[in-house]
């Protein structure tokens, strides 16, 4: 009939054949499962269906549209992005180019605060450059009795944070525009957590990659990348509680660096914890 969708000769097994092949030509990493999500995003099926139905035809529209999320992700654009979530801490959540894409290494830095806190007690704290919200979100759904502050410079950042704690349903992250620690009282709080930008201003993954899409200033501080690190430490004496607790990202080798700046500040049980792969990743400290 005129003007409706009609059904053309590929399917969503050819489509999904198709695709692998052109993302694995333009080098990224994982061309099958990209291909997979990029061809749900355009027709609307599962992933499961796509292995159930493979002989099911693509409808010229969904075809379209499935050609220029591919051409998207082989010019080099983050599939987070292209689809606008990324699953973190079994969450889904909105990141837009105004925010970080969050990393799975970052989880640990959640396990660290859910492990090293009481989650029985009625704690304060705060995620410091929440970006998407992606740490505040996972601790404030694991812990309805505490509150979170996430924190962020990026009004467009922040406004994308509300809006997952929203889209999530929790009632106890609170929005907070703010550089740093600064508009945060003395001793008001009980922890602190944070994923700075900490890559070297001169190194090379700045451009390669989904670097080269996301806010720079979510990933380096321009210098050596530990500016926000010492910043963070320095103004976490003043914020924190007595017995108060923090914890912050970093480079694989920024871990001595890391211990150095914790204990020069006069923390306490210093530790510097490791990701899957081994490397130092998270280091945290008492007051």
């Amino acid at each position: 009939m005129a003007g409706k969708d009609q059904p053309i000769s590929q399917t969503l097994g050819e489509a999904l054949k198709s695709g692998t092949a052109q993302l694995a030509t333009a080098g990224c990493d994982s061309p099958r499962l990209e291909a997979e999500l990029l061809l749900c995003e355009a027709t609307g099926a599962s992933r499961t269906e796509l292995i159930a139905w493979p002989d099911r035809p693509l409808m010229p529209s969904q075809a379209k549209q499935l050609a220029n999320l591919i051409r998207r992700r082989a010019g080099g654009e983050p599939i987070a992005y292209i689809l606008g979530y990324r699953e973190f801490w079994g969450l889904r959540l909105r990141v837009t180019p105004d925010t970080l894409i969050p990393r799975h290494e970052t989880e640990l830095l959640v396990e660290a605060t859910l492990a090293a806190l009481p989650a029985e007690r009625s704690l304060v704290g705060i995620d410091l450059g929440t970006g998407c919200g992606a740490v505040a979100i996972a601790l404030a759904s694991e812990r309805p009795r505490w509150t979170l502050i996430a924190s962020d410079r990026s009004g467009p950042a922040l406004h994308v944070a509300a809006d997952n704690a929203r889209t999530l349903g929790l009632g106890n992250l609170l929005p907070l525009q703010a550089d740093w620690l600064t508009a945060i009282a003395d001793e008001a709080l009980h922890f602190i957590v944070c994923n700075p930008p900490y890559i070297h201003a001169a190194d090379p993954h700045l451009h390669l990659g989904d670097p080269r899409h996301e806010p720079r200033m979510a990933l380096t501080d321009d210098a050596d990348g530990t500016t926000p690190a010492r910043t963070i430490a320095r103004q976490g004496r003043r914020c924190l509680h007595p017995r108060g607790w923090i914890a912050f990202e970093h480079g694989w080798d920024q871990g001595p660096t890391a211990r150095q700046l914790l204990n020069a500040r006069g923390y306490h049980r210093v530790q510097t914890l490791c990701d899957l792969a081994g490397h130092d990743r998270v280091t945290c400290g008492y007051t």
